[in-house]
């Protein structure tokens, strides 16, 4: 099941596009500005966003931009306007896709559907497992002996990026340059923050089992599974 925001300030869009996409078998999250957006994509592990260019207060290329800091999936505008110059502005934002409105609902999910199997590029090459740790990167979940648990977008592209490289020590400045790219002084904390989640994730869904070791002053690495005595 794909988890999608969202985003717009219109209510009849956002119903017509949620009981849509909830009947494909979407799970469907709902933001109505770009704040709310941006709380939600911290704390839910997303697939994608489909995020309306006008917004008042914060609009959509604001949004994405921010969304660009902290993750790369997939992001399809919604805009009332055609124009080249938004469609140029919503792309450079980092933008995957733009439809202009009024758009059939079939397309969208279908546009919807493409982009995320792309980013993901889903087939069973893509999943990691160490022992009974699996790390699915096309569905983007994390299953320890076949039961998944529920780790953020930032979360998941952390383990990920660890496990791609088991056996280096990684520093936080090098985890924050590989997976969060912001400006040093606005993420450092975030990465640190975010790491500890995702060790104590591990631990709940692994007890006794340590696949993340700390490396005194250097940072962390991913290694093989070793029982706690």
């Amino acid at each position: 099941m794909y988890r999608v925001l969202l985003v717009d300030d219109d209510p009849h869009i956002q119903a017509a596009n949620e009981a849509f996409l909830k009947r494909q078998g979407y799970q469907i999250y709902l933001a109505e500005n770009g704040p709310e957006a941006l709380d939600i994509a911290a704390t839910a592990a997303l697939n994608a966003v489909v995020l309306d260019f006008d917004m008042p207060g914060m609009d959509g290329v604001t949004v994405c931009r921010r969304l660009r800091e902290v993750s790369q999936i997939p992001v399809i505008f919604l805009s009332a306007y055609a124009q080249t110059e938004d469609r140029i502005r919503g792309l450079m934002a980092g933008g995957d896709d733009y439809l202009g409105k009024p758009y059939s609902l079939v397309e969208l999910e279908l546009r919807l559907r493409l982009r995320i199997q792309r980013h993901h590029q889903i087939s069973t090459g893509d999943i990691l497992r160490f022992g009974e740790l699996e790390i699915d990167l096309g569905l983007r979940e994390v299953r320890y002996q076949g039961v998944p648990a529920v780790f953020t977008t930032l979360e998941f592209d952390l383990l990920a990026f660890l496990a791609k490289n088991p056996g280096q020590v990684f520093s936080y400045e090098q985890l924050h340059n590989e997976v969060w790219r912001a400006p040093i002084n606005q993420g450092l904390h975030n990465i640190q923050v975010c790491m500890a989640r995702v060790r104590q994730k591990l631990e709940r869904l692994c007890p006794g089992i340590h696949y993340i070791e700390t490396v005194r002053r250097k940072g962390y690495r991913f290694c093989s599974p070793q029982k706690q005595d």
